[in-house]
């Protein structure tokens, strides 16, 4: 077994490109007609599995371009998901969601705070970042929120690690309940939003119960993701050693440039947003390859089992609120 492991460590760069080029083969085989059918088995879940097992048997290959691939291809994929949407129609169905959303972001970031650092004594900067990263969209708003309090590497590693390993959970259990309890789109692409801590793992999980899901998700989770810019500007004044730098997630904005051009522009050509919103569905399946490829054992070690006592405790009170909000409401 050791012998194995080794020979797949020794040949990760090889497996990782072979991988990455098949995924990319079978998703392009959509656009095949007579070979569409050979695409369908690469779905989200499937994709980020792939990244997982890589990534825990062989190693990272390209950590630092895993993370930039991911970063940015992410954001590209979900601004494309946007010319698959009408502003209408996607603020009607999200709405409802909004005023729960605003009590949940503020209630996780003051419970997340008390939980970490006043009972499991985690680190103030390690609490406060994994509070941020449950309360909004997970990696996103750690490194929005991490300059503001000069937060060390240690403590952003720890809290991406903590997040990272509890969203490729999300992935796969969030639609297996969403179907054992029945729950409906609108109902399942709410829960999604509020539960589930970064946007790609929202809108893969979204992607795989169902279209309405996906469209549900993915609007309330970019609305939810807006709070980092308050959470960061309150942080700011609230830091002893903070500073005003904020970070602006520009991609919600060409998100939501992209669902208006779809609603006033494209709408009396609707083939161009198809067009654009499948390259889109595709681009977020690569990504989750690429994010899943990014976990190591390193990074499992890494986490520390507070912190990670801390995440945990704080995504299972979330869910449970936010599902019983759902189901009542």
């Amino acid at each position: 077994m050791n012998k194995v492991l080794a020979a797949l460590k020794q040949n990760r760069k090889p497996i990782y490109w072979s991988i990455s080029v098949l995924l990319l083969i079978f998703l392009l085989l959509d656009y095949i007609p007579s070979l569409s059918a050979y695409a369908g088995w690469v779905t989200p879940p499937v994709a980020l599995f792939l990244g997982l097992v890589y990534a825990l048997l062989c190693g990272q290959a390209y950590p630092k371009f895993n993370k930039k691939v991911s970063k940015y291809l992410l954001q590209y994929a979900v601004v494309g998901l946007g010319f698959g949407m009408n502003l209408h129609e996607s603020l009607a169905s999200g709405k409802e969601g909004m005023t729960f959303t605003i009590a949940s972001v503020v209630g996780t970031l003051l419970l997340g705070t008390f939980i970490g650092y006043k009972l499991l004594k985690v680190d103030w900067s390690t609490s406060y970042l994994i509070s941020s990263g449950t309360a909004i969209c997970g990696g996103s708003a750690i490194a929005a929120v991490a300059p503001v309090i000069k937060a060390d590497e240690s403590a952003i590693s720890i809290s991406l690690g903590t997040v990272f390993i509890l969203n490729a959970v999300a992935l796969f259990v969030f639609p297996a309940i969403g179907h054992w309890l029945d729950l409906s789109q609108h109902q399942f692409g709410t829960w999604a939003a509020i539960a589930i801590h970064d946007t790609s793992s929202v809108v893969g999980a979204g992607a795989a119960y169902g279209e309405e899901a996906l469209e549900i998700a993915t609007t309330i989770k970019l609305t939810r993701a807006l709070w980092i810019i308050p959470v960061a500007i309150f942080t700011s004044l609230i830091a002893r050693k903070g500073n005003h730098k904020i970070t602006i997630p520009w991609f919600i904005v060409f998100f939501i440039a992209a669902m208006l051009l779809n609603t006033f522009v494209l709408n009396d050509i609707p083939q161009v947003g198809t067009a654009i919103n499948g390259l889109a569905r595709k681009a977020l399946i690569f990504t989750l390859f690429f994010i899943g490829a990014s976990l190591s054992v390193d990074v499992l070690k890494s986490v520390g089992f507070k912190p990670m006592l801390q995440g945990i405790s704080l995504w299972i009170i979330i869910s449970v609120i936010s599902l019983i909000y759902v189901c009542v409401f």
